[in-house]
C-alpha cells in the first residue's frame, strides 16, 4: 500500500498544475508505480469485420484475446497503381474510438458504424448494441467520440466524402445526420493515400471537431485542417450537434497531414505529415484557424503517419508504414528525442499506436507475407528510454487489413 508521502509526491504535480491553470506546454505525469491499461482494441477490417480485444497484463504485456464481429464489412482503399493499399487499408488512423465502456467501429465496406459495449468484468468480452447504423457518406475510415456531448462523428473518404454525426446513449446509436461534404472528387473505394480524409478528433474541451485532410502535392491539391464547432444543447433543440460549417486552414509547410492528437493542457495539435515527419500546430481559439509553430523532419522516412502522446514521458511517438521504427518527438518543437530501431523483429513497418501508462502499443498489419503483430514498448524510464519488451503475434486474429487502435485504461 502506498504511504501518505508517496501519494503526496504523486499528486503534487497535478495540484500545482490545477493551481497555476492551463500552461502552454504539456507536463508529463510523475510515475507512481507500474501504470498499465486493461486492454487494447483494433479493427480486423476483413469482409466480416470485427473488433479484436487483447488483454494487458500487470507487466504491460499482451496475451490471447477475442474477436467480436461488428455486423458490418471492412474494405480496402487502392494505391496509385489500383492495387489494394495494404498495410494501410483505410488510409488513416482512428478506425475505432472509445468512450467509457463503449467502442465505436467503422465498417468501410458497408458504410455503417457499429457500437459495442465492453464488459465491466472482462475487457475482452464485447457486445454489439443494436444494428450498425447507415452513414450518408461512403468509405468511413475515421471516427471520433465526445462523451461530454454524447456525440460520435464519422469521416468518410470515398465518392461521398465528409463528416456526419450521431447522438448515442448506453442503449446504442441514434440515426446519423446529414453529410457535411469535403469535395475530394474521390472514388469508392478511394485511391490514396493522398487526397483522402485522415483523422477526426475532438479538442480537449470537446467543443470542436478537427479533421485532417491530406493534400496531393504532385497535382498541387492542397490539404487542410477542418474545424467544426459543436453547437450546445440550447442551440440545437435539447442535444448537442455539430455545426454545418467548418473553418479550413492549411498551415504553412504542411502537405499531407495525417495522424494527430491535441497536446494535453494546451490548444496545440501534434500532427504527423507524411511528406516530412511531424509538426506542431497552434489553433486560434476565436477563429479556429491553425498556424505552424514548429516542424520536425525525420531522415530516411517512408511515410510518417501515426502518432500518440505519452503522459508518462510528456512526448509524442510516431510510426512509419514503410520503416520499422518508433520515433520519439518533442510536443513543443517537434524535435527528435530518440529513435527505436525495431528491424530485428522483421515487421515491414508500423501503423496505429497508442500510449497507455508506462507503455506504448504499436500495430503492424504485416504485408501478407509477414504476420500481423503488436509491439509493446516500455517508456517507464522517461523520455529517451523506449525499449521493446514484447512482439505479440496476431496470426489467426488479424492480418494485413487490420487498422486502428484504442486502449481501455
Amino acid at each position: 500500500m502506498p504511504t501518505l508521502v508517496s501519494l503526496a509526491s504523486c499528486l503534487l504535480p497535478f495540484l500545482l498544475f490545477a493551481l497555476e491553470g492551463r500552461s502552454s506546454s504539456f507536463r508529463p505525469a510523475q510515475s507512481c508505480g507500474n501504470a498499465v491499461g486493461r486492454a487494447i482494441y483494433f479493427l480486423t477490417n476483413d469482409d466480416v469485420n470485427g473488433v479484436a480485444a487483447i488483454p494487458i497484463g500487470s507487466d504491460g504485456t499482451l496475451s490471447q484475446g477475442t474477436v467480436t464481429e461488428t455486423g458490418g464489412a471492412g474494405s480496402v482503399a487502392l494505391s496509385a497503381d489500383n492495387q489494394p493499399a495494404t498495410p494501410d487499408a483505410l488510409v488513416g488512423p482512428s478506425a475505432l474510438a472509445i468512450s467509457g465502456n463503449h467502442i465505436f467501429a467503422v465498417n468501410a465496406g458497408s458504410n455503417t458504424l457499429s457500437m459495442l459495449a465492453i464488459s465491466t468484468s472482462d475487457p475482452t468480452q464485447l457486445t454489439v448494441l443494436g444494428n450498425p447504423i447507415e452513414i450518408p457518406g461512403e468509405f468511413p475510415n475515421t471516427v471520433a467520440v465526445s462523451a461530454k456531448n454524447n456525440l460520435v462523428c464519422v469521416g468518410t473518404t470515398g465518392a461521398l466524402a465528409g463528416i456526419s454525426c450521431s447522438c448515442f446513449s448506453d442503449e446504442g446509436l441514434g440515426p446519423m445526420d446529414g453529410l457535411r461534404p469535403f469535395d475530394l472528387r474521390q472514388t469508392t473505394p478511394p485511391v490514396g493515400p493522398t487526397n483522402t480524409v485522415s483523422q477526426s478528433f475532438f479538442s480537449e474541451d470537446e467543443s470542436v471537431l478537427f479533421t485532417t485532410v491530406k493534400g496531393d502535392p504532385p497535382t498541387n491539391k492542397t490539404g487542410f485542417l477542418s474545424a467544426f464547432p459543436v453547437k450546445c444543447a440550447l442551440e440545437s433543440g435539447g442535444r448537442a450537434s455539430l455545426s454545418q460549417d467548418d473553418v479550413r486552414s492549411t498551415p504553412e509547410g504542411t502537405a499531407v497531414l495525417f495522424g494527430s492528437q491535441v497536446v494535453p493542457g494546451t490548444s496545440n495539435i501534434f500532427a504527423t505529415d507524411a511528406a516530412f515527419g511531424a509538426t506542431i500546430l497552434s489553433v486560434d481559439s476565436q477563429t479556429l484557424e491553425a498556424t505552424t509553430l514548429a516542424t520536425g523532419e525525420i531522415e530516411n522516412q517512408a511515410a510518417t503517419c501515426w502518432a500518440t502522446i505519452s503522459v508518462a514521458t510528456g512526448t509524442a511517438f510516431v510510426t512509419d508504414v514503410g520503416v520499422n521504427h518508433v520515433v520519439e518527438m518533442s510536443v513543443e518543437d517537434a524535435s527528435i528525442i530518440s529513435e527505436l530501431d525495431l528491424s530485428a523483429n522483421s515487421d515491414p513497418g508500423l501503423i496505429d499506436l497508442q500510449a497507455s501508462g508506462n507503455f506504448v502499443y504499436a500495430l503492424s498489419p504485416g504485408n501478407g507475407t509477414t504476420d500481423a503483430a503488436v509491439t509493446v514498448i516500455d517508456v517507464s524510464g522517461g523520455p529517451g528510454t523506449a525499449k521493446m519488451i514484447q512482439h505479440f503475434g496476431l496470426d489467426g486474429v488479424a492480418g494485413k487489413n487490420a487498422m486502428g487502435m484504442v486502449v481501455l485504461e
